[in-house]
């Protein structure tokens, strides 16, 4: 379907699919079976300009918005998720800075993001704290002019590769959720570690580690806006990116759609290619159905966030239920209709449904997604 692109927004794309093509679809399986960082098709995307799509111009970006970065996840996501989320999880480490930084804060690091050079991360998840923020264990207290963390959060996306932390501790638990605030840690700082990477069943392009805090003193000025205010950003952040975990499940679905149909039109069985069997046929059009539809919903969810920042919430949810609950369910009916080839890692089908899984869960689980929706529902019909 035709989204009438700005010249712009069409450059995006055809860089992503370029790259896409190029590099991530012929080095997935090795990328996948070695648990390896893409470090050097990272840097192809750095030299492309893709690291400064959200970033804006005054610091070296694109200057795009929700709509734009999500053009470009939806194309990564057709190759390799996994490479995808090491991508997008740079935006994600630097949502904070942007929504909450000073211009001083900006101006220092936003531009080595934009370039590429350095690599951020998000810091929020713990081992009790995860739907459930509010059980955050990790400090932070003021010691004359550095702030002083104590802690460990846990599965964290660039942990280890990123040169950039946003993370947030409490700084006053008297206070609840407006006890939080959030800081910027930097690789090398005294008293911070990544643990080692995770193995995980899907997504092993990625780096998925620890972050260890002993004692680690980072100057005041590390602060993300005000002190308190760490919830706050830390909600804004996940609405703001949701929309683009959506676009890689939009863009896993369509990889496996594509693997899949091909597929039938070239396997023979009874003397004829299976996509002549209206049982074949049905399973792809339901996966063409769902892909569209996701589609459409992310593409709009995302320019409305562009159009009204402030209004949000729902719309970030329900695109990320939709997508990625329909990428589960494509990739699981592509590995059907490979049957036996889809179960063997010669084909690319079982690697998308391993990888398919995460997008229900990280950035916050479809169910707690939903509560959201629900919620939201609630304070509209209250009216």
């Amino acid at each position: 379907m035709d989204y009438f692109l700005s010249e712009e927004q069409q450059m995006i794309v055809d860089i992503a699919r370029q790259i896409t093509e190029e590099r991530i679809i012929p080095n997935r399986a090795e990328l996948d079976e070695k648990h390896e960082f893409p470090r050097d098709i990272l840097n192809e995307m750095a030299q492309a300009d893709l690291f400064g799509v959200p970033i804006p111009e005054e610091f070296g970006g694109f200057g795009g918005g929700c709509f734009d970065i999500v053009l470009a996840l939806e194309q990564l996501g057709r190759g390799c998720i996994g490479v995808g989320t090491a991508f997008a999880a740079s935006s994600l480490g630097i949502y904070p800075i942007l929504i909450s930084g000073s211009q001083e804060m900006k101006e220092k690091y936003l531009p080595s993001v934009a370039s590429g050079e350095k690599f951020a991360a998000f810091g929020l998840t713990e081992a009790n704290a995860g739907s459930d923020a509010s059980g955050i264990q990790t400090t932070a207290v003021l010691d004359g002019d550095e702030w002083v963390l104590n802690g460990t959060k846990q599965w964290i996306t660039n942990g280890g590769e990123a040169q950039i932390y946003t993370v947030v501790a409490i700084t006053d638990r008297s206070k609840g959720p407006r006890g939080a605030s959030m800081f910027v840690v930097e690789e090398g700082d005294p008293g911070f570690s990544c643990g080692p990477k995770e193995k995980k069943m899907g997504i092993r392009a990625s780096s998925t580690t620890e972050l260890i805090f002993k004692d680690c003193r980072i100057p005041k000025e590390r602060l993300i806006g005000r002190q308190g205010t760490g919830f706050i950003t830390v909600m804004k952040t996940l609405d703001s990116s949701r929309p683009g975990i959506a676009a890689l499940g939009v863009g896993l679905a369509q990889g496996a759609l594509d693997v899949a149909a091909r597929y039938a039109k070239q396997r023979v069985q009874f003397g004829k290619p299976i996509m002549a069997f209206q049982a074949v046929q049905h399973m792809l059009a339901d996966m063409a159905i769902g892909t569209e539809a996701s589609r459409a919903l992310v593409y709009q969810a995302a320019k409305h966030i562009d159009a009204h920042p402030k209004d949000m919430s729902k719309v970030s949810s329900m695109s990320k239920i939709f997508a990625t609950d329909n990428a589960m369910k494509v990739t699981t009916d592509a590995v059907q209709v490979l049957a036996g080839y889809g179960y063997m890692s010669e084909y690319p089908t079982e690697k998308m449904m391993r990888d398919a899984k995460i997008l229900q869960i990280y950035e916050g689980t479809n169910q707690i997604q939903r509560n959201v929706v629900g919620q939201e529902l609630n304070k509209e019909y209250a009216k």
